[in-house]
C-alpha cells in the first residue's frame, strides 16, 4: 500500500494510485513570517490594515474576510500614479523569525505528507485588493500598461518571497490562493486571463517547478471555462467550488488534477445509500485526474467506503 504522499504523487504524474487521494491527508499547510506581518483575520475583526496597506474586515455573519473599499480606504486612488500609493512589503526576515516555522516543518513526516506553504492573495487577487475589483477590471482596458506594471510588481514580490521560503523551509508544493470568478461566471474569458494574468502566473508556476514542487491553485467561482488556461499556465491541480462541472473538466483537461465533490446525500443517510452513490462516483472518476478534498468527509462512513471501493476498482 502506498503512503498518502506516494499515492498523491502517482495521481499527479498520471501513474497508478492504489486509492482515491484525500488531498488534506497528504498535505500539511505551513504558515510563514509574512503572515504574521499581514495576518489572517478572525471573525469579528474589523478595519485591520495589512502589510500592503489594504484594510480588511470580517463582520460576524459573513463567510470570510475581504478588503474594505470605501473611497478613503482604497490603496491605489489614481492608477496613473500607482507607485505613489503602494509600498511593497519586505520579503527578507531574520533567521530568528523563521525558527518557529522551521521547527513546524521539521515535525512533518515528509514520507507521508507534502510540506506546503500557504500563499494568499495571489497575483490577481492582490491587484484588486489594492485597486478595488471594478477599478481593477476596468484598468485592464483603460490603463493596460499600468495594470501590467502593478501585476509585475506583485509577481516580483511573490517570487522574491518564494526564494526565502525555499531557503528556510524547502517545500514540496505551494498552495496558491487566487479567486478568478463570481458564483455566476469568471471575471474574464480564458483568452483574456492568459493575456492579462497568464504571463505572471507562468513565472510563479515555473519557479515552483524549477524548485521541484507542485503548484496547487485554490480558485473560487464558476470558472470551469478557465481550466484550459490553467493547463496552459502549467498549474498542476485546482481546488474549485461545487457549482463547476468537475467531471467535464477532468475529462477534457487530463493534465490538470481536479478537486472533485462528494455525491449528494444527507449526513445521516443510511450506509447502503452512501455505498451506492460512491460506487457510481468511483466508476465515473476511475482513471481521471482527480482527488477528493474539502468537499468530502461529511458522512461518517464516507472515507472508509470510498477507500474500500477505490482500492478494489483501481486494482482491476
Amino acid at each position: 500500500m502506498l503512503t498518502t504522499k506516494q499515492n498523491f504523487i502517482e495521481t499527479l504524474k498520471g501513474g497508478s494510485p492504489d486509492r482515491f487521494v484525500n488531498q488534506y491527508e497528504a498535505v500539511s499547510l505551513l504558515f510563514h513570517p509574512f503572515l504574521l506581518s499581514s495576518p489572517l483575520l478572525k471573525k469579528g475583526d474589523m478595519d485591520v490594515v495589512n502589510a500592503w496597506g489594504v484594510t480588511k474586515s470580517w463582520p460576524i455573519g459573513t463567510p470570510g474576510a475581504f478588503p474594505v473599499h470605501t473611497p478613503d480606504k482604497i490603496v491605489i486612488k489614481d492608477i496613473d500614479h500607482w507607485r505613489d500609493y503602494v509600498k511593497v512589503p519586505k520579503v527578507v526576515y531574520d533567521a530568528e523569525e523563521w525558527e518557529p516555522f522551521i521547527e513546524a516543518a521539521e515535525k512533518i513526516d515528509r514520507k507521508e505528507q507534502f510540506v506546503m506553504p500557504f500563499f494568499a492573495p495571489g497575483v490577481f487577487e492582490q491587484s484588486h485588493y489594492l485597486l478595488e475589483i471594478q477599478n481593477c477590471l476596468m484598468g485592464f482596458y483603460t490603463n493596460p500598461d499600468e495594470m501590467h506594471e502593478i501585476i509585475d510588481m506583485i509577481t516580483e514580490f511573490e517570487l522574491d518571497y518564494a526564494a526565502e521560503i525555499c531557503k528556510y523551509i524547502k517545500p514540496d508544493g505551494l498552495f496558491h490562493h487566487d479567486d478568478w470568478g463570481s458564483q455566476l461566471a469568471p471575471f474574464f474569458h480564458a483568452e483574456t486571463l492568459l493575456e492579462l494574468v497568464g504571463p505572471y502566473m507562468k513565472r510563479v508556476v515555473n519557479a515552483a517547478h524549477e524548485n521541484d514542487f507542485f503548484f496547487d491553485l485554490h480558485s473560487c467561482g464558476h470558472i470551469e471555462s478557465l481550466a484550459p488556461a490553467m493547463v496552459e499556465m502549467g498549474i498542476d491541480s485546482w481546488q474549485g467550488q461545487s457549482m463547476n462541472d468537475k467531471h467535464k473538466v477532468a475529462v477534457e483537461n487530463p493534465r490538470l488534477i481536479v478537486d472533485v465533490d462528494a455525491p449528494a446525500y444527507a449526513p445521516d443517510a443510511p450506509e447502503e445509500v452512501v455505498r451506492a452513490e460512491l460506487e457510481k462516483f468511483v466508476a465515473d472518476y476511475k482513471g481521471l485526474p482527480a482527488y477528493v478534498g474539502l468537499n468530502f468527509g461529511h458522512h461518517p462512513q464516507e472515507w472508509p467506503i470510498l477507500y474500500e471501493l477505490s482500492r478494489k476498482a483501481f486494482s482491476e
